[in-house]
């Protein structure tokens, strides 16, 4: 049976509990669009912006530091505890998509980083999106790519090298989620929400961090259970992130440090 978005809802609220980790982990690889998709939908002293999926508050707070009015919200209560920490004068709240509580016409902005194809039917998103942004507003978007870089497959790649399984894929993007994955779908996919000017695009950044602490991220992730369905076994878990640390060496640098490459999409459009 295939899974609803109730059910895949539910599921990512396995994050809630392991928000310190995806900080230090994933969310750090997913901050290098944050400039980027910022600029492309002119944020700037006194726009107001609602950031939506703000997960650890990055996008928030970049928006802030530019002497925006941000409001943040995220399905996570203890992802929207670190957001307020991270962009202490952005109002900060408990709401999710599709469905935003918030009246029509209420920002001049509203942004969401890697919320695609996690958050609902993707053309109920950019809807909804576009419903809360004033006319003449922006919606700019971010998501993964059909065709990831090998810093980004990276894991996967060492899953498969030590005969773990991963999670299944509908779980990073379920069939539900209506996600393209590629710029000439979701550009087709803003204008068909009803976005003037659609426009997607490929963003590249190189995710810099240390050995030490990308081992210890993948070890502790790996033993939440949520990247592969082999489970926690301490023997599984050891075995890939050796081999990972193997994998990864192509992509370390003098100092010490690994430079992995990642490539997304952003898109925007204007109400």
């Amino acid at each position: 049976m295939a899974r609803t978005w109730d059910q895949e809802h539910r599921a990512a609220d396995l994050w809630e509990e392991h928000a310190a980790l995806y900080v230090r982990t994933l969310g750090a690889a997913c901050a290098g669009t944050v400039r980027p998709l910022l600029d492309a939908v002119q944020v700037g002293p006194g726009t107001r912006v609602l950031d939506v999926g703000t997960g650890p508050g990055t996008v928030a707070a970049a928006a802030a530091d530019r002497g925006a009015a941000v409001t943040a919200c995220d399905s996570s209560a203890a992802m929207v505890d670190l957001a307020r920490a991270a962009a202490p004068t952005a109002r900060t709240l408990v709401a999710a998509l599709p469905r935003l509580p918030f009246p029509d016409g209420s920002f001049d902005v509203a942004v969401g980083n890697f919320v695609l194809g996690h958050a609902g039917p993707t053309g109920a998103v950019v809807a909804e999106l576009r419903r809360v942004v004033r006319s003449g507003g922006r919606v700019g978007l971010t998501g993964w790519t059909d065709v990831p870089t090998a810093g980004q497959t990276l894991l996967g790649r060492s899953l498969r090298a030590a005969g773990a399984p991963p999670s299944a894929p509908d779980r990073l993007r379920p069939p539900w989620s209506g996600y393209p994955g590629d710029p000439a779908g979701l550009a087709r996919l803003l204008s068909a929400a009803g976005l003037r000017e659609a426009a997607c695009r490929t963003v590249s950044w190189d995710h810099r961090v240390g050995v030490a602490a990308w081992s210890e991220g993948i070890a502790r992730l790996l033993r939440t259970g949520l990247l592969t369905s082999a489970g926690t076994d301490p023997a599984v878990v050891d075995r890939i992130v050796r081999h990972a640390a193997a994998l990864s060496i192509v992509f370390r640098t003098p100092d010490g440090e690994l430079l992995l490459p990642h490539v997304a999409l952003l898109a925007h459009g204007w109400r």
